[in-house]
């Protein structure tokens, strides 16, 4: 059977998709790696082979990438120049070490010349690079994580009963971060064909406003949405301490937004453009399973929230 390497198993995403693939595959299989050495621990008291991985080094990571036959590149937790260089290091990495195959997970506006999404930019790079290759790929574009639309709702219903964003009537599939993930290890076990893109998005595409009436309904907590354009989006999250990019400092109030601004408005204009409104059945496809609704995710809200943010360099 073919060794799969994990990348970023010290996050929300990879830590699920690491506990999901081991269920699917024998340990002596597995590698997982990470740049966070204590995060690697538990996995390795429970046999599973461990390798500290450096994103800023290629030949750090070529080491840690040795033996591996299938790659499952998590992209990374910071947006820009270096993202788009981490995820670069990591594919040469994995050809130098011999990895035939790479599953990455992308996002939905990938691959739309007109989504001009801040998040988008470096994943359509990382694509076009692995497509530039000799490697056979699985990309995954995943929808936007209704947790983190969740942070949103919680936080205007604890304060004026308002969601306000750039979004307006667009739609989008609302997907569960856990489903993502293990779409992601139902893909690096074997799921699916190779040389192909799947869309891993929820059952139904919603607006803003469908979401809050969700919401609103199954918590009891009235919250009501309200349009604002994309300045005002910027002011909104100036004001509680987000900073415009991932290398700024998060103030105390701002720890329901843990992604930067410029990434949140961008995204929230091709929302509203309609430029990644995918809905597909490619989550069934791939795992056999129904992927969570909206309204299932806020009856089940302890289990559906973002959690911290870990942008491990």
């Amino acid at each position: 059977m073919k060794k799969i390497i994990m990348t970023g198993v010290d996050g929300n995403f990879g830590g699920y998709a690491a506990r999901s693939i081991m269920k699917k595959v024998p340990k002596e299989n597995l590698i997982f790696t990470s740049p966070n050495l204590k995060a690697l621990e538990k996995f390795k008291q429970e046999g599973i082979e461990t390798r500290y991985a450096d994103f800023n080094d290629p030949a750090q990571l070529t080491e840690a990438f040795a033996g591996g036959d299938v790659l499952l590149l998590i992209s990374m937790p910071f947006v820009g120049e270096k993202r788009r260089n981490a995820h670069k290091n990591a594919i040469d990495a994995a050809i130098a070490a011999g990895v035939g195959k790479i599953v990455y997970t992308s996002i939905v506006g990938s691959g739309n010349d007109d989504c001009q999404s801040y998040e988008k930019t470096d994943h359509q790079y990382t694509e076009n690079y692995i497509f530039s290759t000799d490697l056979k790929y699985v990309i995954l574009r995943d929808s936007q994580y209704c947790e983190a639309m969740i942070s949103a709702f919680e936080e205007a219903a604890d304060s004026y009963g308002v969601l306000s964003n750039n979004m307006g009537n667009g739609r989008m599939a609302h997907v569960a971060r856990n489903d993502c993930a293990e779409a992601a290890a139902c893909a690096a076990a074997g799921a699916g064909e190779d040389n192909k893109i799947y869309y891993i998005t929820g059952p139904t595409a919603n607006t803003m406003e469908e979401f809050v009436t969700i919401g609103s309904e199954v918590t009891g907590k009235s919250v009501d949405y309200l349009f604002v354009d994309d300045e005002a989006s910027y002011a909104f999250f100036d004001a509680m301490g987000v900073p415009r990019y991932t290398d700024g400092e998060w103030a105390e109030r701002a720890k329901a937004f843990p992604f930067c601004s410029a990434g949140m408005v961008t995204f929230g204009e091709a929302i509203r453009k309609d430029q990644m409104s995918y809905c597909t059945g490619d989550f069934e496809l791939l795992t056999g399973k129904k992927p969570l609704s909206v309204r299932e995710m806020f009856e089940d809200l302890e289990n559906h929230r973002i959690g911290q943010r870990t942008s491990t360099d």
